[in-house]
């Protein structure tokens, strides 16, 4: 993991841009703790911080912004962040090509592909990147995201040029980047769509994931080179299965390489189990491991109850499973102090830039990678499941999947929320200029038009195609960012073995009929991974990522909003619904437990996000 800034300018001297952009990388240096560097030129200055997970005692082999010269002369720069998995054949291919290495590191690799097939390096990576090029002798840069966007990369034309950067603070840092957040993104962050390549702040976009951005004098251009396909599959159930397994065991151990202790992130889950009991395998064939894994739980099993929501305890199959592979496991055990800590809110915010109506999850997700990180640099995490193999909570329940909107949106309604998702204390006159339902339904209409289907698919096959797409395209824009953005401000890597591209295909391909084959959710991974789980985690239902059921949670939650409505100095004041905001506080109880106070204690939070946000980025919003 690493963080990239940078800057390029066709009309001013950059050489002597060091204190800028060295600014701008600073804004995370949690990203990359070991190393810093610094490349400037005439037209551009790219920052770099690294996490050292390879060739820690010689961190020049990785030194970057890495340069590649030829007789002097610089040819070609690269800030890269993440991984690239198949560096090593990579790295074989372009030694028969007559390029020579001096280090393992993948930076290296991803410029002497550059300088061999250009742009085209695109298709040829695999893992979880983004990465920079700026190519001296065009005066081109060039910004890729993986095909899933594991990694993150923004930027932000400029008239003579554009900034860009690993994440939106670096960005605004630059005296020339304002942070402005118009109608369109207030709208982005209420509705929680998770629009590819949307920014947010005014004037700043993401590279969607499976793309790359062309910079040049001439202004920039996105072009798109991998994108979900609708193949025909005509593999049996049973070979669909092994096929599944075969991809699932080549992206984990693709995913094992390191210079530093590997940790695990576990539930006691389908998704986070599976990956946990096929690493801890590959691990003990190369005679390596014990593998360190990692729960997060609220209070004891006892103090533990049951709803419709959160079924059962992680902490009995968490035990089972970690006995039976021989890891070594420790339990991260929060209160309501750790949820309430008000740095603790403030660091997950700055964390992930912007808002966003998750609130206790964010908290609670700091918490626990900042005490993973105590232990490792390097972490597995079983994300993106639900939505690879239909795990989503609303993948089961027919009137999400019939509405004509997405349907985490639609699932907010079926919550109670009237709104959506966080906004139903938002103050009526700005919703009703923000028009949130023709913005949700008008960014759904976009991700219809780009479903790839089969020809002549109709009803619930072309239906449940939909949901497929939506769960590895917009909800994936929303899911990763949030582990991927709080782990990182911590110094804490992630690896998600589930989003490998070769493995979504796969089964984006499979018909319903197979997705499905044994009733339950995830009939696919759950058939794959049976024989190296117990009974107990297979057929164990699903239970979300555990939330604070304490009642004084709740309590204080109310207590702190009434106090927000009542301050008319606060950044929010004049854009909460006073009355609505006093009926929630007086009735904490509806905060407690269940799908209706999950969804409306989204709507409180959501109003605390957006005040901290405001004074922290001192953001002007311009309606």
């Amino acid at each position: 993991m690493s963080g990239i800034a940078g800057w390029v300018d066709y009309e001013r001297d950059l050489s002597r841009a060091h204190s800028t952009v060295r600014a701008m990388s600073a804004t995370m240096a949690n990203r990359g703790p070991d190393a810093e560097g610094i490349w400037t030129s005439p037209r551009a200055a790219i920052g770099h911080r690294r996490l050292a997970l390879v060739e820690l005692v010689e961190l020049d082999g990785g030194r970057q912004p890495y340069v590649v010269e030829a007789d002097g002369q610089v040819l070609a720069v690269v800030s890269l962040d993440g991984d690239v998995y198949n560096a090593p054949a990579l790295r074989a291919e372009l030694e028969s090509h007559g390029h020579r290495f001096r280090s393992r590191g993948d930076a290296e690799v991803v410029a002497y592909a550059y300088l061999q097939w250009g742009a085209g390096l695109a298709e040829k990576l695999e893992g979880g990147y983004a990465f920079a090029v700026w190519d001296v002798r065009r005066e081109e840069l060039l910004l890729v995201r993986d095909r899933l966007g594991n990694k993150p990369m923004f930027y932000y034309p400029t008239p003579h040029g554009v900034l860009f950067a690993s994440e939106r603070k670096a960005i605004l840092d630059h005296p020339q980047a304002e942070a402005v957040v118009d109608v369109d993104g207030l709208r982005e962050i209420l509705s929680y769509a998770g629009t590819p390549g949307h920014g947010v702040f005014k004037g700043m976009y993401q590279v969607r994931a499976g793309h790359v951005v062309r910079v040049a004098r001439s202004g920039h251009r996105e072009e798109r080179y991998w994108a979900l396909e609708a193949q025909p599959h005509t593999d049996d159930l049973d070979t669909t299965v092994a096929t599944v397994r075969e991809l699932l065991e080549q992206s984990v151990g693709g995913q094992l390489t390191a210079d530093v202790p590997l940790g695990m992130m576990l539930s006691g889950g389908l998704d986070s189990s599976g990956v946990t009991a096929l690493a801890a395998r590959a691990l003990k064939e190369r005679g390596e491991g014990p593998l360190h894994t990692f729960t997060v739980s609220f209070g004891s099993v006892e103090e533990f109850t049951p709803d419709e929501v959160w079924g059962s305890s992680d902490a009995p199959y968490v035990k089972e499973l970690v006995d039976g592979i021989g890891a070594e496991h420790t339990d991260i055990v929060l209160d309501t102090a750790d949820l309430l800590d008000p740095i603790v809110a403030a660091n997950a915010l700055r964390a992930k830039d912007v808002p966003s109506p998750l609130g206790n999850m964010n908290t609670s997700l700091y918490v626990l990678c900042r005490a993973v990180q105590e232990h490792t640099p390097l972490a597995l995490l079983g994300d993106a499941a639900d939505g690879v193999f239909g795990g989503t909570m609303w993948m089961s329940m027919p009137p999400l999947i019939e509405a004509q909107t997405f349907p985490w949106i639609a699932m907010a309604h079926w919550g109670g929320g009237k709104h959506g998702m966080g906004t139903d204390l938002i103050e009526a006159g700005l919703l009703e200029r923000l028009d949130m339902r023709g913005y949700t339904s008008g960014r759904y209409r976009e991700a219809m038009d780009r479903v790839p289907l089969l020809p002549g698919e109709t009803g619930q096959e072309k239906r449940m195609r939909e949901m497929w797409y939506l769960n590895v395209t917009n909800w994936l824009e929303t899911l990763i960012p949030h582990s991927e953005s709080i782990a990182g401000s911590v110094g804490l890597a992630l690896r998600l073995p589930y989003c490998d591209h070769r493995l979504v295909q796969y089964v984006y391909s499979a018909p319903w009929a197979q997705k499905s084959f044994d009733g339950r959710e995830k009939s696919l991974l759950r058939a794959a991974v049976r024989d190296v789980l117990p009974p107990s985690i297979v057929d164990r239902k699903k239970s979300p990522y555990p939330v604070t059921q304490d009642a004084a949670y709740a309590k204080a939650l109310c207590d702190q909003l009434l106090t927000l409505t009542e301050d008319r100095d606060a950044p929010i004041a004049g854009l909460v619904d006073v009355t609505a905001a006093k009926a929630f506080a007086a009735d904490p109880d509806s905060l407690i437990s269940g799908p209706r106070a999950w969804v409306a204690r989204t709507h409180v939070e959501m109003l605390f996000q957006l005040n901290m946000w405001l004074d922290q980025y001192r953001v002007r919003v311009d309606l």
